[in-house]
């Protein structure tokens, strides 16, 4: 006897259909932990900077330079608290991906509901990757700024 015959076919196209998001859900999970870890080092070399510029005094050279610096750190922190807060939407969209797939039978849910909530979760983590981008892109004026400080140009000695 054949195990699959009392098998139906769309019930486990159905089930396939619904866990194909729950991998994306934790693809958000990946991504979300990765943006907070981001955001808490951030948060302490603010602190470190914003330490360093107490005790320096007044009319330091340097003190301009750390404000510099703490200004793009907030825009960074900034952008990936947008970056997080999508993410966490992309898992929503997600999540509701999977529930309208396991109660499409029962609630007679439209064919494009499922695929137009599973899009926006795809989209939603499109723009998580732009917004990680311009973070990154911030990353490097900082590290510019430091250059410039030690070297006294905008380009100093590089490593082999």
């Amino acid at each position: 006897m054949n195990g699959a015959e009392g098998l139906d076919v769309s019930s486990i196209r159905l089930i396939g259909t619904a866990v194909t998001p729950a991998v994306m859900v934790s693809a958000c999970g990946i991504v979300a932990t990765g943006l907070d870890n981001q955001i808490a080092r951030m948060t302490t070399r603010m602190r470190e900077m914003l330490r360093e510029v107490r005790l320096l005094p007044e009319g330091h050279s340097r003190r301009e330079v750390l404000r510099q610096e703490v200004d793009i750190l907030d825009r960074r922190h900034a952008i990936l608290a947008r970056a997080i807060a999508l993410t966490y939407t992309a898992l929503l969209s997600f999540v509701v991906t999977s529930l309208l797939y396991l109660t499409k039978r029962q609630l007679d849910i439209p064919e494009p509901l499922p695929v137009v909530a599973f899009a926006l979760g795809v989209l939603l983590l499109g723009a998580v990757a732009v917004l990680a981008l311009a973070s990154l892109r911030l990353s490097r004026l900082a590290i510019q700024l430091e250059r410039e400080e030690l070297f006294g140009s905008k380009r100093g000695p590089r490593s082999s």
